[in-house]
């Protein structure tokens, strides 16, 4: 049987108590953060920091043989400078919890560079983090003169999960469960929100390397969970994050797929166009992804990346979260390469802004640091709005 909603243990932050659902109950607390003193759940507004895409891998012993381009420290990367910066970004919204969408820690998330890196920056937030993973969580790293073997989610989940004194990850914790039949997939609720991580790393040895949605396999077994999650969700607003998006921002056109096709970035992102039907089904609100190291927001658009202002899901892309930044597609005369990008920057890091209202939000971005060769007016940049929720 499908689970609907995977239960949590209740967890104490501060005066704050995290139910067994996810949702966050406010009690009396002696200041405004990291939840307000309102009793109230619902109908209140809940602040949701979301980037990935974060961590240098750290220049220790222990990654000796990685190639130092590739380690913090290298002067092409973000490094401890750029993700100590969007960390104290999302620190500063006083976040009620944090949507991480995946890549937290490069090159292939090893528990140590976990502790070593994105701790470091982003520990203080741990307890609020709602992670999703990423590519380098699981799969190998072979590039650039690296080459570090597949972790398959070990450090992911030893980090975000807790580990046994021999380093193995718990079965089940902040980052959902971590079995043969659950790889981290998990919901929850912001006062009038639904929110949904997913984990779309299929070409990876827990999914047996099958990205179908249709076959029986890994992958079809957590879109059939999102079928069911979405099915009973009772809440008016929906969002829904993983890693590699449908549609992308930085991928120029082929010869045989359109920039603005569903998965024209990637394998991974051709196989969440099964989820974007389904939420795009379910009246879903918003969709965020990370994956492409910048910033990005699409046009609302229906499963086949057409524009559908009335039904459609408006996608964010936030993959600038310190590691490094990529280039946006562009067209010859310089306009996007996926027509439905309304706004990009890849020239500097930060995170996103989201506020989320009773059947409304607000969102907001600026740059925290300019990227290496940029000039510092790349913080300049702002991108801002408000939006609905489509309801049932």
């Amino acid at each position: 049987m499908s689970k609907k909603l995977r239960k949590l243990p209740a967890v104490v932050v501060g005066l704050v108590v995290l139910t067994a659902t996810g949702s966050a109950v406010a009690s009396h607390a002696l200041n405004d953060w990291p939840y307000s003193s309102s009793h109230s759940v619902y109908h209140r507004s809940y602040t949701l920091a979301a980037v990935g895409d974060i961590a240098c891998e750290p220049d220790d012993p222990d990654n000796a043989t990685t190639p130092s381009a590739l380690k913090c420290g290298s002067p092409s990367l973000g490094g401890y400078d750029a993700e100590f910066a969007t960390a104290k970004q999302a620190t500063d919204m006083h976040p009620d919890a944090v949507a991480l969408l995946g890549d937290e820690q490069y090159e292939v998330g090893k528990l140590n560079d976990f502790e070593q890196s994105f701790e470091r920056a982003w520990g203080g937030l741990k307890m609020l983090e709602r992670p999703a993973p990423g590519n380098h969580e699981y799969y190998s790293y072979t590039k650039k003169g690296d080459n570090e073997p597949a972790q398959n989610g070990t450090g992911y989940f030893g980090y975000f999960n807790g580990h046994d004194q021999a380093g193995t990850p718990y079965p089940a914790g902040q980052a959902g469960d971590d079995t043969d039949s659950d790889q981290g997939w998990y919901s929850y609720n912001l006062g009038d929100w639904h929110v949904i991580s997913l984990n779309i790393e299929c070409s990876s040895a827990p999914f047996d390397n099958d990205c179908s949605t249709t076959d029986g396999g890994l992958l079809t077994q957590e879109t059939k969970w999102l079928s069911n999650d979405l099915q009973a969700n009772l809440q008016p607003c929906t969002i829904a994050y993983w890693h590699q998006p449908t549609f992308s921002a930085t991928t120029a056109s082929t010869s045989t797929v359109a920039a603005g096709a569903p998965g024209a970035g990637s394998a991974e992102g051709l196989a969440a166009d099964a989820w974007w039907k389904l939420l795009y089904k379910n009246h879903a609100t918003l969709i965020l992804n990370g994956h492409e190291h910048a910033y990005a927001r699409l046009k609302p658009m229906d499963p086949s990346g057409k524009p559908d202002p009335k039904h459609g899901i408006p996608e964010f892309i936030v993959g600038s979260g310190g590691e490094a930044l990529d280039t946006l597609a562009t067209n010859t005369e310089g306009s996007y390469a996926n027509p439905n990008v309304v706004t990009a920057q890849a020239s500097a890091y930060g995170v996103m802004k989201l506020t989320l209202k009773p059947l409304g939000y607000s969102w907001s971005y600026q740059p925290a640091l300019a990227g290496a060769g940029f000039p510092a007016t790349a913080v300049d940049y702002r991108d801002s709005g408000t939006g609905s929720c489509h309801g049932h």
